[in-house]
């Protein structure tokens, strides 16, 4: 079983940045495709990227095309999350999520079964 701790999330004006992050153990962390998700006020939760267990691979929804980057250290365990120009509509929980299994690229929310706490984001207008 894997434990995922997200970090980094917080206040910020519309326009701005910030960066997720989500330290990993439990597993070899390598082996596993990692993804985002977010969970605005009274909404389901998306899927917003993933990032394939050798980095090779990225997806992302359309809503954050072009302004999110999700990367990965595997030597330090860590999956990221870069946002920029942030949008109010942007403002949700953000939960970083492990692949059920590895050595494959998910881009399917049913195929995570690992997930962190949370962590908050809010950008005011």
């Amino acid at each position: 079983q894997v434990q995922l701790v997200e970090s980094g999330g917080g206040l910020v004006q519309g326009g701005g940045s910030l960066r997720l992050s989500c330290a990993a153990s439990g597993r070899t962390f390598s082996d596993y495709c990692m993804g985002w998700f977010r969970q605005p006020p009274g909404k389901e939760r998306e899927l917003v990227a993933t990032i394939s267990y050798r980095s090779a691979r990225t997806y992302y929804a359309d809503s954050v095309k072009g302004r999110f980057t999700i990367s990965r250290d595997n030597a330090k365990n860590t999956v990221y999350l870069q946002m920029h120009s942030l949008k109010p509509e942007d403002t949700a929980i953000y939960y970083c999520a492990a692949d059920r299994n590895a050595y494959r690229f998910s881009v399917s929310a049913e195929n995570f079964g690992s997930w962190g706490q949370g962590t908050q984001v809010t950008v005011s207008s």
